[in-house]
């Protein structure tokens, strides 16, 4: 990258402006870098987090700089904005002098260009100045005169800068964004299809995966109490509690998952990942959806409040830690299902037998390990004989094909020894039709696994079965052999 004085100087000779600066947030890329940072360090080094406030008083620039030295991102996998790349080949082709100008920090700044092996000039801040908005126009005109570069922005930050460029270069703007760049500029406006729908903004918080908290209403069912209205009433306020509680779980997931769901063909594609919404929105929803959790659950019980704080622990855990640990993992996901249900038995103080919690054990095991198996057989597509998944290699897909169809058979043997059972006998006064359940099961886990085998269980298995009519069917013929039993 040649100096700012080499380039005055031959820019110096052109009739025309030659140099064509761009913003990196939002403009460059979708993501904002700052806090793509800050959720890194905090992965990273969470021990860090008492120090931000140190750091913040140092002023913006200090504390982008703070950042970028202790934590690490992964600049091959940002959400880059491709049309605007092209566009800016087409202008090095050319003959055009690309800056990126940015108030991100220069040692993230210079891994970008580094990686894009596109840009002539690196200005960025330096940990003394912020360079973003009047500074930012200050220096680029400094450099290279006022009206003597054209710059491309994404935000109202970006106006100062416009007002001193030739030509303004609006990257997916806002509403009326456009109306407040000077009327002397010329303006081009680059747009995407992405747009930040209600439906976008609900799909970030996994409303989907609330289908597994119906586990909160099983120790209710299993006891033959559902006629109990105010029992049922007090289950259906701990069912949106527990959704909120895991939406704010996903939410973090997501953040600290950034990387790795860049790297996955289909995960990629997440609000966050793809850069389709801001980080602030997990950010800000996260203490709400607890909020709420919480307030909630305190029209439920001060028990099921615990068990909403054990599964949160427990999930943030694993988002953290467990997750990269081999086994511990699925034992963990396992677990989580689990405190599903234990935590509705707190909510109407009905406590679950020792059948049924052997039954959840074996059978969740199961659908953890499918989980897992199906993420290798994903990666295997993309990396071929070197795909590793959360840390397992492909060379242990058959160990955990293994391990996963026999626990899924334990839980059918857990389910056959119950229907022999003096508890059964005395509960469905046809036990005996209850025997169709273990065959039904059995084919269950087995079309499961066989789906995950032929590398078509795309992600949680849960979600698979809500869009899979083997399943619904199964299900409906599972109700039906119930009902016939009682």
């Amino acid at each position: 990258m040649e100096t700012a004085a080499e380039l005055r100087a031959a820019i110096a000779q052109s009739p025309a402006p030659q140099v064509l600066a761009v913003d990196l947030d939002g403009t460059l890329v979708r993501t904002d870098l700052l806090l793509e940072l800050l959720v890194a360090l905090l992965r990273q080094k969470p021990w860090c987090l008492f120090a931000l406030p140190v750091w913040l008083a140092r002023g913006r620039a200090s504390f982008k700089q703070e950042l970028a030295r202790r934590a690490s991102l992964d600049v091959s996998t940002l959400p880059y904005r491709e049309e605007l790349l092209d566009y800016l080949r087409q202008q090095r082709a050319q003959g055009r002098t690309i800056v990126l100008a940015t108030g991100a920090d220069r040692q993230i700044a210079r891994e970008v260009a580094n990686y894009l092996n596109l840009f002539d000039v690196v200005l960025a801040s330096d940990g003394t100045t912020n360079l973003s908005g009047c500074a930012k126009r200050d220096r680029l005109v400094k450099e290279f005169g006022a009206k003597g570069f054209d710059y491309a922005g994404n935000a109202r930050r970006d106006l100062p800068v416009w007002s001193a460029a030739r030509r303004a270069i609006v990257v997916n703007p806002g509403a009326g964004l456009g109306a407040h760049i000077d009327g002397s500029t010329e303006v081009r406006t680059f747009s995407e299809t992405h747009r930040r729908t209600l439906r976008v903004y609900l799909r970030a918080l996994r409303p989907q995966h609330w289908l597994k908290n119906v586990l909160l209403f099983v120790p209710l069912l299993a006891a033959h109490r559902t006629d109990e209205l105010a029992l049922l009433t007090r289950l259906l306020l701990a069912f949106v509690a527990f959704g909120c509680m895991a939406s704010s779980g996903y939410l973090i997931n997501d953040l600290f998952d950034l990387t790795a769901d860049r790297h996955h063909p289909a995960k990629k594609l997440r609000p966050f990942a793809a850069g389709i919404l801001p980080l602030s929105y997990a950010l800000i929803m996260f203490p709400i959806l607890i909020v709420c959790a919480n307030v909630i659950g305190c029209f439920v019980s001060g028990l099921f409040l615990g068990a909403l704080w054990t599964y949160f622990g427990l999930s943030l855990a694993y988002s953290l830690v467990l997750k990269r640990i081999v086994i511990v993992d699925v034992i963990v996901l396992a677990g989580l299902y689990s405190v599903r249900i234990l935590a509705g038995s707190a909510a109407v103080t009905i406590w679950p037998s020792h059948w049924l919690l052997a039954f959840s054990t074996f059978l969740f095991f199961s659908l953890a390990l499918v989980k897992r198996y199906g993420e290798l057989s994903v990666m295997k597509r993309i990396d071929g004989d070197h795909a590793v998944a959360r840390g397992y290699e492909l060379s242990d897909a058959e160990l955990l094909a293994a391990m996963g169809v026999a626990s899924g058979y334990l839980a059918v043997l857990v389910l056959a020894l119950y229907i022999n059972s003096e508890k059964a006998q005395a509960l469905y006064d046809r036990y005996q039709l209850m025997w169709f359940l273990c065959f039904l099961l059995l084919y269950w886990i087995s079309h499961v696994w066989l789906i995950a085998h032929r590398g078509r269980m795309p992600d949680d298995p849960v979600v698979f079965a809500t869009n899979d009519r083997t399943s619904y069917i199964l299900a409906a013929l599972m109700v039906t052999v119930i009902i016939l039993a009682l």
